[in-house]
């Protein structure tokens, strides 16, 4: 079972997005809690506990105490929080209440494990590549975990592991896998890279795109027209610089 945190909340009855920037320039931290039979209610956190907490991967899929000011206690998980777009400011934050006998459904983290004893790792000229960090569970409260881990010990050269052959935990289920074997991904590969002959540059997207079973997109090489021969003796080297449209940054609450 997930490590119990506690998160000290209050109860706030001052709503809107005025209220959520007031609370904002206070170094704290909106917050909704809802689920269960109750009604939601909203709450302010103290904004710097949130912000280090967010940081530890287990505090996003472990069970929370939510102890509000009013005296009531509650477990709760993480269901979202909201940052800014590029301050280190969380801007709100979701918790859903949980029953003992309700399963839920959390993203966890996925902790790959023992790459440098495996065959793959050993092999010179394979890259081992990571393709997914975290998976969607489903579980009772008592069988969360706070990640899933991947053991690649017999990782051979070439070879890739599937989401079906991941080892769950006694009372894990992966929910993905219920739609089929479309749903079956690869999560980790061991990708050959060689050297495109003449070049020397490192060609290894046809081994990734074969570990996942994609057929790849080569180029064929071919020799250059007249017309374009003619267009490259004739180029005066010119360039024009690329403008770069960032997009605007907003933040909602």
């Amino acid at each position: 079972m997930s490590e119990i945190y506690q998160v000290l909340a209050e109860l706030r009855e001052d709503v809107g997005k005025g209220a959520s920037r007031r609370l904002r320039h206070a170094k704290k931290v909106p917050a909704v809690v809802y689920g269960g039979t109750r009604a939601p209610v909203s709450l302010t956190l103290d904004h710097n506990y949130i912000l280090h907490a967010a940081e530890d991967d287990a505090f996003h899929a472990s069970i929370l105490e939510l102890k509000v000011d009013d005296g009531r206690t509650q477990k709760v998980v993480l269901r979202d929080l909201q940052r800014h777009p590029y301050k280190p400011i969380i801007m709100h934050v979701d918790f859903q209440r949980i029953r003992e006998d309700q399963e839920l459904r959390l993203d966890v983290p996925l902790h790959y494990i023992n790459e440098e004893i495996s065959p793959a790792g050993k092999q010179g000229g394979v890259v081992v590549s990571y393709l997914a960090t975290e998976l969607e569970i489903a579980a009772l409260p008592k069988n969360l975990r706070e990640y899933i881990e991947i053991d690649l010990a017999k990782l051979e050269p070439g070879d890739r592991i599937m989401m079906s052959q991941v080892a769950l935990p006694e009372g894990v289920s992966l929910p993905a896998l219920e739609h089929g074997d479309d749903y079956d991904v690869a999560l980790v590969s061991a990708i050959y890279i060689r050297q495109s002959q003449g070049t020397g540059e490192l060609a290894a997207e046809a081994d990734a795109a074969a570990a996942v079973g994609v057929e790849p997109e080569l180029a064929d090489e071919q020799e250059p027209s007249d017309e374009e021969s003619a267009d490259e003796e004739g180029s005066l080297g010119e360039t024009s610089g690329d403008k770069q449209n960032a997009p605007d940054k907003k933040a909602d609450d």
